[in-house]
């Protein structure tokens, strides 16, 4: 192994960066040549492609996003894109291509390997922390700890103003920010795409705590649950609560990556370029059982990552 590349793709996540500086610095130490791939899939294609040394990396793992920066590309899921790609890997004469985003990203990769045999490995990094097979997913916990600073702070206007407030945060397609944020906050409640909910079963759960004494609640509400605005219309109406929604979006993505992350994307960065180094074909990295490790690319691809449903009984245990 003598030349790899490495690209982010799909959505950024905090903690890249420290993934692409393991990458790059752990090569080096053994004689590896790296080529940093710019835009993702995107820049792949275009061949917006530069040789990356231990310079290239110093004084980004406290950064979040991605230097590398980030792109979709509609082109990488045609055979023709993926082949102008490959022109690319001839050109810079690339030996194996570690892959860091999340679910969608990884199917490119596995894709691109089953069409051209280029050796890839695939490092999880997405928010959302929805892929099969790892129990952390690089950003995940930043992304928990931007919201649970966000209702925090909400809280304490909802307390001094006696008021209900739903909380929106990301997850299109799942619940685990909002599941994870919503216990650490101490939500009332927490809506989650995974589980359907019935606006009246919450505004019966928030009479019976107005009864007992209770003045102010926080509801945290993923995106893919139902919209923030059009929920706290239907809580407001039953209720007749004072309701204030706050939509989190993008800010969750952003800022200096949690110590965890950093460790992570470290630990999970050099494990890719090891897995190279050692012959693999096609692997994806992650955490399991605590652990750092590698299963087969296909696995990670089947199946649908699962909501922790005793974590959602307790979350409503402890809200009482």
């Amino acid at each position: 192994m003598q030349r790899i590349g490495v690209l982010t793709s799909g959505g950024d996540a905090p903690g890249m960066n420290a993934a692409i500086r393991a990458v790059v610095r752990k090569a080096v130490y053994h004689g590896i040549e790296v080529i940093g791939i710019k835009r993702g899939f995107a820049g792949f294609i275009e061949a917006d492609m530069d040789p990356m040394h231990v310079g290239s990396v110093a004084d980004i793992i406290h950064r979040g996003g991605t230097v590398l920066r980030t792109a979709r590309s509609e082109e990488f899921t045609t055979r023709p894109g993926r082949a102008s790609a490959f022109e690319n890997v001839e050109r810079f004469r690339l030996q194996g291509l570690v892959v860091i985003g999340g679910e969608g990203s990884f199917e490119g990769a596995r894709m691109f390997h089953l069409e051209f045999g280029l050796p890839v490995v695939c490092i999880p990094g997405t928010i959302d922390n929805d892929i099969p097979g790892t129990e952390n997913a690089i950003g995940f916990d930043t992304a928990v700890n931007n919201a649970v600073e966000a209702i925090n702070k909400i809280r304490d206007t909802a307390t001094s103003h006696e008021r209900l407030f739903i909380v929106e945060v990301m997850g299109r397609n799942s619940g685990f920010i909002a599941l994870e944020a919503g216990l650490a906050g101490g939500a009332e409640s927490i809506l989650i795409p995974e589980l359907p909910f019935r606006v009246e079963d919450v505004c019966d759960r928030l009479m019976r705590g107005y009864r007992r004494g209770k003045l102010h609640s926080v509801i945290v509400v993923a995106e893919g649950a139902g919209s923030g605005i059009e929920i706290g219309r239907e809580i407001k109406k039953i209720t007749g609560f004072d309701t204030k929604v706050t939509v989190l979006g993008h800010l969750q993505r952003g800022g200096t990556p949690t110590a965890m992350d950093r460790v992570l994307g470290s630990r999970l960065g050099a494990l890719a370029v090891e897995l190279l180094m050692d012959g693999a074909k096609k692997l994806a990295v992650g955490v399991r059982h605590g652990r750092v490790g590698s299963w087969d690319l296909e696995e990670c691809l089947q199946g649908k990552k699962l909501i922790d449903l005793q974590t959602y009984e307790l979350a409503g245990i402890l809200s009482i």
